[in-house]
């Protein structure tokens, strides 16, 4: 679509919006991040709106929001600039960092580890599907990694842990507590949903979903056994018979504590103070102490807000 018109369509469109939350497995080499961000800015019309950086986990998180245009007849998406400013995000990042080289206390599958939409404002679900599988095909076609769908990308509708799973994401590979280096098969024993079975050992294997909004909440445990706060992300979690609706895991953070990282996948029906609850509960029958649980990004509604306000002024 021409630009001059995508333009034109930015104040009528500008509540129909999509977000993008992209893990990089790197946060310690600045010049590698800046070279990624530079590449963002060459797309003015998606925005990064927040950047987590954690160095214990030496992994960043980008969320970037745009808008996305339907066709007037069908009403079908047929363009958002997320597709490309993505796109040149991944491809600063596979020049820039190699796996091999990557150590950290975070488990990845790849240099671009996960990427995941999620509608925002008027938008639905179909919309960041679209765009999940657009993304999907131009890494594993143009660039020749291997991506696998999750959730409402996904046709089956397969679930990011049990893909995880799948993979060996979550067995440490370094010393019982990092992740270092390369940690997979070159040859992948399924199909991915695009790209090659060949893994390149430099850029790994990348993950892409989309889903409705899930909120990050992690408890640091202060503890630096990391086997007990593994038990306690275990009773915390839903697969472990714990809150519905949560995912959970524990790992090193730092030379002093641990950390519970939740995903909450239905934030409205179990929140961060119940999660808080159970942790606390859990950690004081293993007598350990706890900090208060934070949320890694910010809400939906803020998200909105903080966009609007950057359109409007910039317009």
């Amino acid at each position: 679509m021409e630009n001059m018109k995508v333009k034109k369509n930015i104040t009528n469109e500008q509540s129909m919006l999509l977000c993008c939350k992209l893990y990089i497995s790197e946060s310690r080499n600045l010049a590698a991040l800046d070279s990624i961000e530079r590449a963002a800015a060459l797309h003015r019309e998606a925005v990064i709106m927040d950047k987590f950086e954690d160095r214990a986990y030496n992994r960043v998180r980008y969320t970037l929001v745009s808008y996305v245009i339907h066709d007037s007849t069908t009403n079908s998406p047929i363009y958002s600039p997320l597709q490309q400013t993505v796109l040149a995000m991944v491809e600063a990042v596979y020049q820039a960092i190699n796996l091999e080289h990557h150590s950290g206390a975070h488990p990845r599958l790849g240099v671009v580890d996960h990427i995941c939409f999620h509608p925002l404002g008027r938008e639905k679900l179909e919309e960041a599907v679209w765009l999940a599988k657009l993304v999907a095909g131009d890494i594993g076609n143009q660039i020749q990694v291997p991506v696998f769908l999750y959730e409402a990308a996904h046709p089956t509708g397969k679930a990011l842990d049990a893909i995880r799973r799948d993979l060996g994401y979550f067995r440490p590979n370094n010393m019982g507590s990092l992740w270092a280096g390369w940690a997979l098969p070159e040859v992948l024993n399924e199909n991915p949903d695009e790209g090659p079975t060949q893994v390149p050992r430099a850029r790994g294997i990348v993950i892409i979903g989309a889903s409705p909004w899930v909120r990050t909440f992690n408890v640091p445990i202060m503890s630096t056994d990391v086997s007990i706060t593994r038990r306690i992300a275990r009773k915390v979690s839903a697969r472990g018979g714990g809150l519905p609706t949560v995912q959970a895991m524990g790992l090193v953070h730092g030379e002093d504590s641990t950390k519970i990282a939740c995903n909450l996948l239905e934030p409205n029906r179990v929140g961060a103070d119940r999660v808080q609850h159970q942790i606390d509960l859990l950690a004081a029958e293993e007598g350990l102490d706890v900090e208060k649980g934070y949320f890694t990004y910010y809400s939906p509604e803020m998200i909105l807000e903080k966009y609007k306000k950057l359109v409007s002024t910039n317009q």
